[in-house]
């Protein structure tokens, strides 16, 4: 019987369909996933926009892990230009938000430069991105730099087509985000944020209208938790356009990102960052918003600990305020008043910065409302005393002199030089510097004498045996005239050298500057980070720190340390002669029996000290510098003071004391002390 389909034709109508099969497969993929996401738009008549997704800024924590600064997610409200210009009456949707934003008590952003309400005018007062902004507005479109404010709102009526049925007022609302947005499309790239840190009663009414080109974004914004270490920690804010360009453009930033302008916020700006991400958003032909895709996923900034202990800190701080308010209590009513200062305390063994205040201060939680007061203040509250405010060191000067002679032979420890109340060696050219106890004087005293009663005359009667250039060179090795290293940035300083004196001042250098340079009045002016760090140095035996404020970076999720700080010198001043000892025994004695005893005779904890005074041409009242170490014997901590018309150094005494006394409050250190006297005297 003949076969009703012969196997040659099965064969062929199986492959012709396989092949058909194959085609309508490969189509459907081609259709779905190669081009899927292209035709998915047209078949709704969608449009997309991509936007930055700003990623959470890594926290700032104590050496102990104490959490200081921190991220706090915010609800911000955002529009789309691009969404917004689609729309047939982008005009009511924004009138309409304005609205319920006022309703709601929502601030804004709205900084066009004319005044709410008719009759309109420029504002009286505009900042300088304002005049930036309406200067290139008028050149974009060729407007009369000189247009009065009533015919600008009219061009501006009439090109963001906005009905004359609509009240004054509420058209100039209008023209305020129709401005900010064709602003942002003019400089910016980035959409504009209407409202940022918005109330979840707001987030509610938003997500309920779902108004076409408006949308609600998670962010972030800085919360502190502590009140103290604002000019260590620095602050934030919206980058100038010459850091755009020269910094932040190349690595992605968007043009109105806010980044670290001072402080850790801004050294470590790159690691606190993050990585921002990017998010598609599709929308249908009404605006609405129908799916949404991450283009870029966001990582999370690193995390800074820092070398500092907040509970150190916060007592540096408050010491320094209250030792500053008893000085001015003291004060006659007509007397100059003591106004700033700054307090270091470091780690004599590794460079740790523990503590860094500058006073005045300022409250990094109201920052940004505080700015324009704060930045006019002529107290200069943001200006960081304790890194940049330069000081002569007064008799804190004195062991570099009595290190330089040592080292220079000039005396030796036992060497002993009689004060005689005033210098009389140029009396004959009639310069005749004294002591500062004159008409009364010292008496006979060597070295540690010299260093334990703050003795001129001693002092003078050293330098004078060899001139300023060892006293320099020796000055130079303990950092003074350069940078500590602290990453936040410092001031080199002034050290004075005769080659200062000729290239800087055009003057020649004289027997009496070295005298008064010599007892640490003169030319020398020095960071109190300097200060610090030259009496750790002292402390330690001769190795001067590179100072740090960094402890480690971790990573976002805690999870890994990316980098840990170890101590580094910047120089280490060679001693085989011992001569530290009669600095260290010195410094002991002006705690125990010298111009410091009165705070630190009877202290649980030995400690070495040197206080100083600084005479001023220009100022009624001196300046007073103060320094320590403790454990004497075995030193951990050195603290610099410096009070601006305190007046003596040994009027800050007890500043240091109260920063001692939380040092080694939770520690056995101090118990261990005060039952064994033996380590005191």
């Amino acid at each position: 019987m003949e076969k009703f389909i012969k196997t040659s034709r099965l064969v062929a109508l199986t492959v012709m369909l396989a092949a058909l099969l194959l085609l309508y497969v490969s189509t459907i993929y081609r259709l779905q996933v190669i081009e899927g996401e292209a035709y998915y738009a047209d078949s709704i008549g969608s449009s997309s926009s991509t936007r930055i997704v700003r990623a959470a800024r890594g926290s700032i924590l104590d050496r102990n892990g104490v959490l200081l600064v921190s991220d706090r997610v915010v609800y911000n409200v955002s529009i789309s230009r691009a969404t917004l210009l689609q729309q047939d009456d982008p005009n009511s949707i924004i009138l309409e938000l304005v609205q319920a934003a006022r309703s709601h008590g929502v601030e804004y952003t709205d900084t066009f430069p004319i005044t709410m309400s008719a009759p309109f005018s420029f504002n009286a007062v505009l900042s300088s991105t304002q005049e930036n902004w309406l200067n290139a507005y008028f050149e974009y479109f060729k407007l009369d730099p000189d247009i009065s404010a009533a015919d600008f709102i009219s061009w501006l009526r009439d090109h963001y087509e906005i009905s004359y049925t609509i009240p004054a007022a509420d058209a100039r609302r209008i023209i305020g985000i129709r401005w900010e947005l064709e602003m942002r499309a003019i400089i910016y790239t980035t959409d504009y944020v209407f409202a940022a840190d918005v109330g979840s009663s707001f987030v509610a009414w938003a997500e309920e209208r779902n108004l076409p080109s408006v949308s609600i974004e998670i962010s972030s914004e800085r919360e502190y938790h502590t009140e103290y270490a604002s000019h260590l920690l620095g602050y934030l804010r919206s980058m100038s356009p010459e850091q755009y360009e020269n910094i932040y453009s190349d690595l992605d930033y968007p043009y109105n990102a806010q980044v670290g302008q001072s402080g850790v916020e801004s050294t470590y700006e790159l690691q606190l960052h993050g990585v921002d991400g990017k998010v598609t958003t599709y929308n249908d032909a009404d605006g609405s918003i129908i799916n949404e895709v991450v283009e870029e996923p966001v990582k999370a900034g690193d995390n800074v600990y820092l070398t500092i202990d907040i509970a150190l800190q916060g007592a540096a701080e408050r010491a320094l305020a209250s030792g500053i308010s008893q000085i001015n209590q003291s004060r006659e009513e007509d007397d100059e008043l003591a106004d700033a200062g700054a307090v270091v305390a470091l780690d004599v063994n590794t460079g740790d910065v523990l503590a860094l205040a500058s006073y005045p201060t300022f409250d990094l939680s109201t920052f940004g409302s505080d700015y324009s007061s704060l930045s006019t203040d002529e107290s200069r509250p943001l200006y960081n005393r304790a890194t940049q405010g330069t000081y002569n060191p007064g008799s804190t000067f004195k062991m570099v002199t009595a290190l330089t002679g040592l080292r220079e032979e000039v005396i030796t420890g036992s060497t002993t030089v009689e004060d005689k109340g005033m210098y009389m060696k140029y009396a004959n050219v009639g310069y005749t510097p004294r002591c500062w106890i004159w008409p009364s004087n010292h008496g006979v005293l060597d070295v540690v004498g010299a260093i334990e009663n703050s003795c001129n005359y001693f002092f003078y009667w050293v330098a004078d045996q060899m001139d300023i250039d060892p006293i320099a060179k020796t000055a130079s090795e303990f950092g003074f005239g350069s940078s500590t290293g602290i990453e936040i940035g410092d001031g080199t300083g002034t050290l004075a050298t005769r080659e200062y004196k000729r290239d800087v001042l055009g003057e020649g250098w004289y027997k009496a500057d070295t005298l008064i340079t010599a007892i640490g009045q003169g030319h020398n002016m020095f960071t109190p980070v300097q200060i610090a760090n030259y009496v750790a140095a002292i402390a330690n035996g001769g190795t001067v720190h590179k100072l740090t404020v960094l402890d480690k970076i971790v990573s976002s999720d805690y999870s890994a340390v990316l980098e840990e700080h170890e101590p580094e010198a910047l120089n280490t001043i060679d001693d085989p002669e011992g001569y530290f000892s009669y600095l260290q025994r010195g410094m002991v004695a002006v705690a125990e029996t010298g111009t410091a005893s009165s705070v630190f005779s009877n202290y649980p904890v030995p400690v070495a000290a040197k206080t100083g005074t600084v005479q001023s041409d220009t100022a009624a009242i001196n300046t007073g510098v103060f320094v320590c170490y403790a454990p004497a014997d075995d030193p951990e901590i050195a603290v610099a003071v410096v009070v601006e018309h305190g007046g003596s150094g040994s009027a800050l005494t007890d500043i240091a004391k109260q920063i001692l006394d939380e040092y080694f409050s939770d520690t056995a250190s101090i118990s261990d002390f005060e039952s064994d006297n033996s380590l005191i005297k």
